[in-house]
């Protein structure tokens, strides 16, 4: 089998590489990325320890997709992941590269008869909806309230494909749906096979974690260097849930999707950590303290920003009922993976990337 994975230089992307090559050496891997991300020429070396082929280019560029050698599948790993990105400016970049570049892969999916595996976000869900869903607080975080009316496609076990995708999502998730709804009618108009996964936080060692993208790595990295952390909205109090998981568990469900010939399955569906593997801030911020062994001041502030949402996780019934899969990895292998390789590259870490 042979697979593409556009963005290959970034997180994602080498990690999905290094679980293809480690549990089945007669996959041939290509990537493509164009080394924007600050940070992605540090996978390099690992990629080609791999044996995998890189290919420097841009898939906002049609000839540079064009051009990519035939595969049987693609992995799009290759998007701009901020949730406040293009609010500043640079919106038409952003679509260029989240919507334009998928619209491009789809084209060579098309042309080549290959496969689409699509990683989605969980932001493409209603910032109002999500806001809206009954939590109550105990000390450390936020815990729903079994007490009350949940809305449409929540759970107690957490958000399912069925919640609301309507505006305002963000300019960032408005881009990853748009992209979505054009995959599925690629796939239903010239039958090229497709599977989205509506991610929750992919976090481990190795990520280039920043404040907006990344947040359990750039939580240790702080704390490493010794700088200032904040509190930001809900009273400062830290409370805000999010769920993570690790990218070998994700190339886990993918190797099953890309092995699948089934075709009766929903084509969409929620991957996280679920609630085993969440937390609060304040509780990333305990496990700091245990870890570093020092107490740090984090600054409360009670700023209201538009595209903070108090709590997600991941309902994965569909994720177990159609693919078998749940993450395997604990939070606390997760966390413990991401401080070990902190404390080995800290130079690298204090560099900025």
């Amino acid at each position: 089998m042979k697979i593409l994975i556009t963005g290959i230089a970034g997180f994602v992307g080498s990690r999905l590489a290094q679980y293809f090559k480690l549990n089945n050496e007669s996959i041939e891997i290509i990537g493509i990325d164009n080394l924007s991300r600050k940070g992605s020429e540090y996978n390099l070396p690992l990629l080609k320890k791999l044996g995998c082929t890189f290919i420097h280019g841009d898939i906002r560029s049609k000839e540079d997709v064009e051009e990519l050698p035939k595969t049987d599948w693609i992995i799009d790993c290759a998007a701009n992941p901020s949730v406040l990105a293009g609010i500043n400016g640079g919106t038409s970049q952003l679509v260029n590269h989240n919507l334009g570049g998928t619209l491009h892969l789809l084209e060579k999916c098309r042309k080549d008869n290959s496969g689409l595996i699509m990683l989605s976000t969980s932001r493409v869900y209603s910032i109002e909806a999500l806001c809206e869903i009954p939590l109550k607080s105990n000390e450390s975080s936020f815990v729903v309230d079994a007490a009350k009316q949940f809305p449409i496609g929540f759970t107690a076990a957490g958000i399912t494909n069925k919640f609301a995708t309507t505006a305002p999502i963000s300019l960032y998730g408005a881009t990853k749906l748009a992209s979505e709804v054009m995959a599925m009618e690629y796939s239903y108009a010239f039958n090229i096979p497709v599977w989205i996964n509506r991610c929750g936080v992919i976090a481990g060692a190795g990520q280039f974690g920043k404040i907006d993208q990344g947040i359990f790595s750039f939580w240790i990295y702080q704390w490493l260097m010794q700088k200032p952390l904040s509190y930001i909205g809900f009273e400062g109090s830290g409370h805000q849930v999010r769920d993570f998981f690790s990218p070998s568990d994700l190339g886990n469900l993918i190797s099953k999707q890309v092995s699948s010939e089934a075709k009766n399955i929903p084509k969409i569906i929620n991957v996280g950590g679920g609630l085993e593997t969440s937390m609060s801030l304040k509780q990333l911020n305990h496990y700091c303290v245990e870890k570093f062994g020092f107490q740090k001041e984090i600054i409360q502030s009670k700023e209201s920003r538009p595209f903070d949402i108090p709590y997600y996780v991941t309902d994965n019934a569909d994720a177990l009922k159609y693919w078998n899969w749940q993450p395997q990895d604990t939070k606390k292998q997760i966390l413990d993976g991401i401080f070990d390789w902190a404390n080995a590259n800290k130079t690298l870490i204090e560099s900025g990337f």
